[in-house]
């Protein structure tokens, strides 16, 4: 029956937490010591691909397990020791790679360690049953305790600001196990808002609650009149309410709202471990992900390391980039070469260079071997459309160290280079000098004076106002053209404002071809177009120096006709322009525009004492007609044609051609110009 009205306020209102609810400690793994494992367990950082490149010092201080500071001694040793830049930088980025390992192995073992004691914290909770059928047995031993016809559990919705009903027992109707209450609505509501206890003789008579129609309709459903709720709290915080709950008025006493607050503190405290055992297997799993991930980078790393020994080995007897290229390919297990820019596929060679990657080219990788602005030519990995990033950086690494061998290399061959371009410049300007020399020192640089050679004359197309910007082009492209130069056995010097080269011309190929091949690789060695003017073939070098003088200066003119014309950043012969060559150039040379014209009738006629020059200018004069050019010169007409004959022999059977006429006229005209008393 119902009680005096003049029960306490904690009867009828609001009840302070008791004992079981006020100051409990929650059992569990929070509380004991043990750290909870928490998000950061499960982005563990990858450890980075290993560089390569290290000393021998460094994987000795690897080995013993030295302090970070003592990788600092090998630098400053060879510093005080007066070591060379190249020496020293070499063992900076050593230091920086053993650097990374260390902190790779530190890593590991901390993650280790952190691992050892999940799988301990994860035994320790072994023994707990299923989130559900804890907090059912709760619900159920509440109800039995307090000898009430209903006793629910709700928890909050964070993401809909409401609570909703978890577990019930002894509950009848289906509106009431399925109800939502807002914050501050019906008595759960404001225990779930205030954090406190509340209790209530009747409810439906009780106006200090906020009613609803959809929690007064469920609660009718229920037949529910007394209710008791307690706040389930983790921490400081509300995450649900255990209620207990009967059909007929009654007043629970301070005994059972305590008891319902320590039913209350367990459920709270089976969610808080249940929580922790998910977050906890998570974690594990992450761990067990980044074990597998430092067992198969610590592979990565043996292999890398394995790369570096054997280019650290090879960089210290001298290697040279096919060695590099052929360790590479056995650590890589596939067919790794060295090739040239002009035979590497040019928008991934450009793509390589201008991302610092190995970039895939269909079923080749292909790395850029640059250094500078200056692009060497490239490392191909063939057949492997497939690469794992390590080993993807690992051919980068082997790029890397393959420009430095290939500067190395420069730097030893740029005395070869100079001797190469005194030469030349000997070659040039000093006309008078002992032939047997010139051939001695030729042969010394594997050049043949005796050759057929082509003088071409190299020009970059884009000017900029940067004088040291300028200057720095012509330097790449003095270096590339004395690089060209070396390998097809010419020679190269720098020389005004430009380049000019003496290569000797294969058989078969024109000096146009040679222009315009030049052109192409040198323009693809400094990354910008240059154009090239070429000489006729001239021959016998040694013999007569003066021929190269010529030769270049007529290169010159070809190279100022290009220009003129619009045809930067190509290559072409003197031969290719004719007379036009002479029109266009900005120094007329009259005389060796005749020469190589009718230059060899001239000398017949000068050796024979026959006027085949004078055959010409009638023929053309009399309209190319044998039989007027007879009369004109008093001559039968067989003697005309025994002339021409000889002509077509010297000049060549297209001496007749529309063009090939017009230039043989037009020197004829220069020649009596130049000496009317031959006309």
């Amino acid at each position: 029956m119902p009680r005096d009205h003049t029960q306490s306020a904690e009867r009828v209102g609001a009840v302070p937490p008791g004992p079981a609810t006020a100051g409990a400690e929650r059992p569990g793994p929070a509380t004991d010591g043990t750290e909870r494992p928490g998000p950061a367990t499960d982005g563990a950082e990858r450890p980075g691909p290993a560089t390569v490149g290290a000393e021998t010092p460094f994987l000795e201080l690897l080995a013993r397990g030295a302090s970070a500071d003592a990788y600092e001694q090998p630098v400053l040793l060879a510093r005080a020791e007066g070591r060379s830049a190249e020496t020293v930088a070499a063992l900076e980025q050593a230091k920086l790679v053993a650097l990374r390992v260390r902190a790779e192995l530190e890593g590991r073992r901390r993650r280790e360690a952190e691992l050892s004691a999940l799988f301990e914290t994860a035994h320790d909770l072994a023994g707990l049953r299923d989130l559900d059928a804890v907090l059912r047995a709760i619900v159920q031993r509440a109800r039995s305790l307090l000898g009430t016809d209903v006793a629910y559990l709700s928890l909050n919705d964070p993401a809909r600001g409401d609570t909703y009903m978890r577990v019930t027992e002894g509950s009848v109707a289906a509106r009431f196990q399925q109800l939502r209450l807002g914050m501050g609505e019906g008595l759960g509501g404001l225990v779930a808002q205030t954090a406190r206890p509340y209790v209530t003789d009747d409810y439906f008579k009780d106006a200090r609650f906020q009613h609803t129609h959809s929690i007064d309709a469920g609660v009718h459903d229920e037949g529910l009149v007394a209710i008791l709720g307690v706040p389930l709290m983790l921490g400081h915080h509300v995450i649900g309410v255990l209620f207990a709950a009967d059909r007929r008025a009654r007043v629970f006493e301070r005994e059972q709202i305590a008891l319902l607050g320590s039913f209350a503190a367990l459920a709270a405290a089976a969610i808080d471990t249940a929580n922790l055992l998910t977050e906890t297997r998570s974690a594990l799993a992450g761990l067990e992900r980044a074990n597998e991930i430092i067992r198969d980078r610590s592979a990565v790393i043996e292999r890398a390391s394995d790369v570096h020994d054997r280019l650290a080995e090879l960089v210290l007897r001298g290697g040279g980039v096919h060695d590099v290229a052929a360790a590479v390919a056995e650590v890589l297990d596939g067919t790794v070469e060295f090739a040239e820019a002009a035979a590497t596929p040019a928008a991934a060679l450009a793509a390589s260079r201008a991302e610092g990657h190995a970039v895939r080219h269909r079923d080749d990788w292909i790395a850029a071997v640059a250094a500078g602005g200056e692009l060497l030519g490239a490392l191909v990995l063939r057949g492997h459309p497939r690469l794992d990033p390590v080993d993807q950086r690992t051919l980068e690494r082997a790029a890397m160290v393959t420009s430095l061998l290939l500067l190395a290399r420069r730097s030893a061959a740029e005395a070869e280079q100079r001797v190469r371009g005194e030469l030349l410049d000997d070659l040039l300007d000093a006309r008078d000098r002992d032939p047997r020399l010139l051939r001695d020192r030729a042969s010394r640089l594997r050049a043949d004076l005796d050759a057929v050679h082509v003088v071409l004359a190299a020009r970059l197309v884009g000017a900029t106002a940067d004088a040291d910007q300028a200057a720095d082009a012509r330097r790449r492209l003095w270096s590339a053209a004395s690089h060209l130069a070396a390998t097809r056995h010419g020679l190269a010097a720098a020389r005004d404002g430009g380049t000019v080269l003496l290569l000797p011309l294969t058989s078969g190929a024109t000096a146009t071809d040679l222009a315009r091949r030049t052109a192409r690789d040198l323009g693809t060695a400094v990354n910008e177009a240059v154009t090239v003017g070429a000489s006729a073939p001239v021959g016998d070098l040694a013999d007569r120096p003066d021929a190269v003088a010529a030769a270049y200066e007529e290169a010159r003119r070809c190279l100022d006709a290009l220009a003129l014309l619009g045809r930067s950043g190509d290559g072409a012969a003197a031969e290719d322009f004719g007379f036009l060559g002479l029109l266009l150039a900005g120094d007329r040379d009259i005389a060796g525009f005749v020469e190589r014209t009718i230059g060899q009738v001239m000398a017949y006629d000068a050796r024979r004492g026959t006027d085949l020059v004078r055959t010409l200018d009638a023929y053309f004069a009399c309209g190319m007609s044998p039989a007027r050019t007879k009369d004109d010169l008093h001559v039968h007409v067989n003697t005309v044609a025994q002339r021409l004959e000889r002509v077509g022999r010297l000049l060549g059977a297209d001496w007749q051609s529309p063009a090939r006429a017009l230039e043989i006229q037009l020197a004829l005209r220069l020649l009596r110009l130049s000496a009317p008393e031959q006309g």
